[in-house]
């Protein structure tokens, strides 16, 4: 498995990749949030996108948002942060979901960050089983709510 940037001509098949790891997080095509997970021209260009790739085949990404990026939500200066952590369901359990939070995570030492911190849904709970191995813990002071009825629940790591 190679982790690497998401190539522009790749920029679609990512989004789609992420829509379909998220679809059952979400309230069907009317939900205004597919266009976001969709557009992953945009988190590249706000952020990095990072891939997990096996070949030719795309097995997940992840949103890296080093300091000044617009794509943080709750990342405190001296920590960097992650989002949108997507693994085609066809790859669940190939470890990429692990090597991409892991690969946050150099991404943010090498900013001079010294934790991390993130957002997820409450129902992810997968993703927060990646998170506890990596030794992440809950962190219920920075739960919030983009939106009425999303309500997403914080991590945080120091190192």
């Amino acid at each position: 498995m190679e982790i690497r940037l998401a190539r522009r001509d790749e920029h679609d098949a990512v989004g789609e990749l992420t829509v379909r790891a998220y679809s059952a997080f979400t309230l069907g095509p009317a939900d205004p949030y597919i266009s976001r997970l969709r557009d992953a021209a945009a988190r590249a260009a706000g952020a990095e996108l990072w891939v997990a790739a096996d070949g030719d085949r795309l097995l997940g990404n992840v949103t890296s948002c080093p300091p000044g990026s617009t794509w943080r939500e709750i990342a405190r200066d001296d920590e960097g942060e992650f989002r949108m952590l997507a693994v085609d369901p066809a790859a669940r359990g190939s470890g990429a979901g692990t090597a991409l939070a892991r690969h946050c995570e150099e991404r943010a030492r090498e900013h001079g960050a010294t934790g991390m911190a993130l957002s997820s849904l409450a129902e992810m709970r997968a993703a927060h089983r990646i998170y506890e191995r990596l030794g992440y813990a809950r962190d219920p002071g920075r739960d919030w709510s983009p939106l009425p009825g999303v309500d997403l629940v914080a991590f945080s790591k120091v190192w």
